[in-house]
């Protein structure tokens, strides 16, 4: 069932986007092979439509944080391969996901015998990639680990019960290329890639770059390259990358529900936050923090109407807020771009994000509540 909403109030995801974005990493990254990862809802643009788009546009590989993202894809229909990497050990389908020959990634022994069970419960040889935490402190197995669970994973390999297809690591500095985490993680990564095939692990796969590292940092990308923000064409480390002619896939709309004036002194929005200095004129646009517009870009941020930049005045509310108009009354259902490629000089997704104090990834991972999603440069399946 479809979400009531405001008619008009929509995300457009542009699909001939992805697919232009995820060749073009595709070749900068080249020989690596490309992972683009949809996790999330991939990023807030759609699950399905958006994997769909990127196998279309030649990706090997799809990365997911569950394994309930991965049988998703795989009930619609994707034959490819997929990795998940966060799931809670005792709670997750690993007979179901050896079943459908997703790629689970372990980080402790548990996790090693419960794959292996539920592996045998299938009848299947379950696929395995290993992490290692080599300094994000994050997911990922300990360094003072890692020789006793690459020592399992050989074992439970000549037992039949799981393949090891990879071995991984997670960057936590790749979106400052002068940091010497960076080179701290690849040197560490080196390390126990050296265990493991000490160990007698052979992985088809290795890989530690993520978006910022796979163009910033050639020497992280090993065999594959994990890509999420940049399949979407927004930057994960501004003001370091070069333009590579990606392209954002994301324009939120809304429809402008009313115009009025206001005289000098007249406070807008809960608490009075803003107070007109002058008569002038504003307008309600009906979405809020309900649909993900944040809180925290009151007063801060900026939507295109009529064909200029307006200023949000006062505070975001659950289902609306209020732009300055400078004295012009638009009519009722003029479209507000919240944020978009920037085309027309409309804000982006990093405007809004530079507002709040945050980064895009969360801008558009939020974005959604009663919003419809609509889908443009679909290409046939």
């Amino acid at each position: 069932m479809e979400q009531a909403g405001v008619e008009g109030a929509e995300i457009v995801v542009d699909l001939a986007a992805i697919r232009h974005n995820c060749s073009v990493i595709a070749e900068v990254v080249a020989p690596a092979a490309l992972m683009a990862v949809v996790k999330a809802d991939a990023y807030g643009h759609g699950l399905i439509p958006v994997a769909l788009a990127a196998r279309q546009a030649g990706v090997p590989w799809l990365g997911v944080a569950t394994v309930a993202e991965g049988l998703e894809l795989r009930r619609h229909g994707d034959t490819g391969r997929i990795l998940a990497w966060l799931d809670l050990p005792g709670h997750v389908r690993y007979e179901e996901a050896a079943h459908h020959d997703i790629d689970m990634t372990a980080y402790s022994r548990r996790e090693l015998r419960e794959i292996a069970e539920g592996a045998q419960a299938a009848g299947r040889t379950a696929r395995v990639q290993l992490k290692v935490d080599t300094g994000l402190s994050r997911g990922g197995c300990p360094l003072a680990d890692w020789p006793a669970l690459v020592a399992e994973a050989h074992r439970l390999q000549g037992e039949g019960h799981l393949l090891v297809t990879g071995v991984w690591s997670h960057l936590a500095c790749s979106d400052e290329p002068e940091h010497p985490a960076n080179e701290a993680q690849e040197r560490a990564f080196g390390e126990a890639l050296a265990v493991a095939e000490a160990a007698g692990l052979h992985p088809e796969v290795r890989h530690l770059a993520n978006s910022a590292s796979a163009v910033l940092r050639p020497s992280s990308r090993f065999d594959l390259v994990r890509v999420g923000l940049l399949c979407y064409g927004l930057d994960p480390a501004p003001g370091h990358l070069p333009d590579l002619g990606l392209r954002p896939a994301m324009t939120v709309q809304l429809p402008l529900a009313m115009a009025k004036p206001i005289t000098a002194g007249t406070g807008v929005s809960y608490g009075h936050t803003w107070v007109a200095e002058h008569d002038t004129t504003v307008g309600l646009v009906p979405a809020g923090y309900a649909e993900g517009i944040p809180r925290h870009a009151s007063s801060r941020a900026e939507v295109w109407v009529a064909g200029r930049r307006r200023p949000v005045r006062g505070r975001i509310c659950m289902d609306q807020f209020v732009v300055d108009l400078d004295g012009e009354l638009p009519e009722p259902g003029v479209p507000v771009l919240v944020f978009g490629p920037g085309d027309r000089g409309e804000p982006t997704a990093q405007d809004w994000a530079e507002a709040c104090e945050t980064i895009s990834y969360e801008i558009v991972t939020r974005i959604g509540g009663r919003m419809a999603r609509r889908y443009v440069g679909e290409e046939s399946a």
